[in-house]
Parts: C-alpha cells; sequence; structure tokens
C-alpha cells in the first residue's frame, strides 16, 4: 500500500485525531514512513484556530510538494473543513478531508480514481453538524514526551463564542462512551503512569441529552476500575470545576493537582461581547476554591488580547483581575480574525502594533507569576513523573524538573526540590 506520513498542527484533540488515522491506515496496510521524504502519501492534519495556524499548513503543503513532488498529499481537519476549496487549489494536493469525513480517510486513499477524471483536489466535506463518529486514539504528548499519552474523549463544542471557528469544524459537543474511555485508560495503564485526558471542549463530557453522568463521575470510575497511577485533566471550561471534580482533584493522589481554566479577558464587557458564559466574578470564585483546596496546585489560563474594541481600561481591568489571582502560568494569544464569526466583522478593529503590546505586558505577568510559584517550591518535595527527555521529570503541579541524577523514563518518583532554573525547577543534590 506504500508509507505514509502524518503531520498534525494546533490543539491536543487534533494530535489525537492524527494517532487515530495512522491506526487506521495501519489497519488497511499502509507503513509509517520515519520522515516526510521518505512517504508516499503525507496526511497534513490542520489546525484553523488563528491566522497564523492557517499560514503554517500552507507552507507546509509547498514544502512537501517541493521536497516531495511524487508525493501524494492530503489535507484534513479543521481548515480543510472551513475552505476545502482554498486548500484544493495547491499543487500537489490530491484530497482534501473535513473533520466530517475523517473517519473515512482510510478507504478514500485507496480507492482507485475512475479512468478520465483529473487526481488533484477531491473534496470530501460535509456537515459537520451531521457527525456523529468519534475519532479517537492515545496520542503522545505533543511537545515530544513519550510517557505522557493524551486520550481525547471528548470532541466539538456547542458554545457560539463570538470569535471562535471551532464549532463550525468540529460540530456539535460529543463524548466517547463510558466503557471505551474505561477501556482505552485500562490499557494505556499498563504501560504508563501518566494519562492526560483531553477533548475540545473537555468540561461537556457527558453533558449529550440522556446523559447521566459527569466528568467527575467518569473520573471516578476511571480511578475505581483501572490502575492509572496519575490522571491529568487539560483545559476545562471555569464552570465546569465544579465543587465536586475539585475536591476529587484534591483529595486524590492519583489526579495531578493541575487546573487549566480559559479565562480570555478579565472585562466584564470584553466576556459580553464575547459571548462567554460567565463574569469575572464567577472565574474568580472557582480559582480561588481551586487554592484554598489546592494550595500547591498548577492554576493556568489561556488569555486573549486585542479583541475588537478592547479598549485601554477593558485591558487594564484583565491585567489587574489576573494579578489578584494565583495564576502560575497563563498561555497568551494575540485575537486573530476568524472568517464568518460574529466578532471578525466588528467595526472596531483594535491595531496590530496595540495587540501586540498588550501580549507583551501579560506575558511579563504571567513569567513574573510563574518564578515566583517555582520558587516557592524550593525544599517541597513533589511527586513527578520521569520523562523521555533524559534527566527530566515534570511534577503533577506541572513544573518541569532537571533530575540531579538520570532515572529511567515513564516512573512517578518523589522529588526534594533544591533550587529553580531559567523555566523550571532542579533536584536537590544529595
Amino acid at each position: 500500500m506504500g508509507k505514509y506520513f502524518v503531520q498534525n498542527f494546533g490543539c491536543r484533540a487534533t494530535q489525537a485525531d492524527g494517532a487515530a488515522l495512522e491506526t487506521l491506515l495501519a489497519a488497511k496496510g499502509f507503513e509509517a514512513a520515519e520522515e516526510r521524504a521518505g512517504a508516499d502519501l503525507v496526511i497534513l492534519n490542520t489546525c484553523t484556530v488563528t491566522a497564523s495556524a492557517d499560514e503554517d499548513a500552507r507552507h507546509a503543503i509547498r514544502r512537501v510538494h517541493r521536497e516531495n513532488p511524487e508525493a501524494r498529499i492530503l489535507v484534513t481537519g479543521c481548515y480543510a473543513q472551513r475552505a476545502p476549496e482554498e486548500l484544493a487549489r495547491f499543487p500537489g494536493v490530491q484530497w482534501v478531508v473535513g473533520n466530517s469525513h475523517k473517519t473515512q480517510i482510510a478507504e478514500l486513499v485507496t480507492l482507485e480514481q475512475p479512468p478520465g477524471l483529473p487526481y488533484h483536489g477531491n473534496i470530501h466535506v460535509g456537515d459537520i453538524f451531521a457527525q456523529r463518529d468519534f475519532l479517537s486514539a492515545p496520542v503522545e504528548d505533543a511537545a515530544g514526551d513519550r510517557t505522557r499519552p493524551n486520550l481525547k474523549i471528548q470532541d466539538g463544542c456547542n458554545n457560539r463564542c463570538s470569535f471562535c471557528v471551532i464549532p463550525f469544524v468540529r460540530g456539535r459537543s460529543r463524548s466517547a462512551p463510558l466503557e471505551q474511555v474505561v477501556k482505552q485508560v485500562r490499557g494505556l495503564a499498563g504501560r504508563y503512569r501518566e494519562i492526560v485526558l483531553s477533548g475540545i471542549n473537555l468540561g461537556r463530557w457527558g453533558r449529550e441529552p440522556g446523559g447521566a453522568m459527569r466528568l467527575a463521575g467518569l473520573v471516578r470510575r476511571l480511578l475505581e476500575e483501572t490502575g492509572v497511577e496519575r490522571l491529568r485533566l487539560s483545559s476545562v471550561e471555569p464552570m465546569d470545576f465544579s465543587d465536586e471534580l475539585l475536591e476529587l482533584m484534591a483529595f486524590s493522589p492519583r489526579i495531578a493537582q493541575h487546573v487549566h481554566a480559559p479565562l480570555q479577558s478579565g472585562s466584564d464587557r470584553i466576556l459580553r461581547k464575547m459571548h462567554r458564559k460567565y463574569r469575572p466574578r464567577h472565574y474568580a470564585d472557582r480559582v480561588e476554591r481551586a487554592r484554598a483546596l489546592m494550595p500547591l496546585a498548577a492554576i493556568g489560563a489561556d488569555v486573549m488580547v486585542g479583541f475588537p474594541d478592547e479598549t485601554e481600561a477593558d485591558f487594564d481591568q484583565t491585567r489587574s483581575f489576573i494579578e489578584s489571582l494565583p495564576f502560575t502560568y497563563l498561555h497568551v494569544f494575540t485575537y486573530s480574525e476568524r472568517p464568518g464569526t460574529p466578532a471578525a466583522m466588528a467595526a472596531e478593529p483594535v491595531p496590530m502594533a496595540v495587540r501586540r503590546e498588550r501580549n507583551r505586558v501579560l506575558r511579563e505577568l504571567a513569567a513574573a507569576k510563574n518564578r515566583a510559584f517555582r520558587q516557592s517550591m524550593v525544599g517541597c518535595t513533589l511527586s513527578a513523573v520521569t520523562l523521555h527527555e533524559c534527566g527530566h521529570a515534570l511534577t503533577d503541579n506541572y513544573l518541569k524538573v532537571q533530575l540531579a541524577a538520570p532515572r529511567e523514563a515513564n516512573r512517578i518518583v518523589e522529588l526534594q526540590i533544591g533550587s529553580t532554573t531559567a523555566d523550571g525547577l532542579r533536584e536537590g543534590a544529595d
């Protein structure tokens, strides 16, 4: 059948989709190529959250065709769902397959082309809101860490944030079945010490009509029915961090003390324009509850700067709000217009130079908070999983540690912290 290479862009859910595609291709007799240049079939699994994500995908298409002109290129993922005709025009692209048809890729690439039809730019994109299939397989961490598999258990999103294109390229929220998740975690737990649960809107797991169990119930079942040593939750919307879930995280040593809750803005006015479903006071209540229950937990957030009509006063509110809360890190994003979203049609865009300056200010604030958090860990004993990257480990509160001596990867260890490094911690010498 030939050799394939899958290149993933974007979030953990996209990475998980890529792993599932590899499983489907292997079942059809394809062999994985070690690098792109040696592949007969190159699949580019795209993101479209920002304009830069789109640009990365376009660069990759051009690069693949230039470096390996004989390769058949298939573009899939969120960009393919959003703008298939645009991608089909690129030389070398033989298929554009939206998320609506992603589960059919293994069959599509093995079909013989009818005689007389041009073998270029075949588009397979349908109504994503009709999608009911759940494509998932465990994948290694996107950062290259081979000891913390990422398991996607939820896809799609029912929210309609005014800046976000994700619902229109991922479809409605849908959850992996409970027994499937238990089976996958049980299998992974035999090989890995830490497993990361992820999704497009993870906190909505189980919320489909008729669903009785919520995310906290699922996590409890996983702890009861599998031998997993540590579960870590990826991003969860703030109001889905229920008291039940936070208390479960706080009192189970088998759950990483790591809370990541998207904030986007600390301005009530801007949150309303974004169509977010909480206000700053609601968000602060969840973060403060998390900190009260877990004094050493990592607490992180996604923050957006430069949303249309964000005034200096709005930005000052965001900065002050962030200063007031016990964040240990931030992911700061500069607003990027997404075609088809209400925000992209706003009449008062913030100048790009102002967006970049606001990004810089919040990154500096985040760095200062992270330094203070790391410094407070000196002298503490922290639980960590040793990484494939030799000589390093990741603590349950999401800090990277340089080990005093090499240890076998994929082990849970207790580390006495001796000092900080430029961006992490260092284990104390005996």
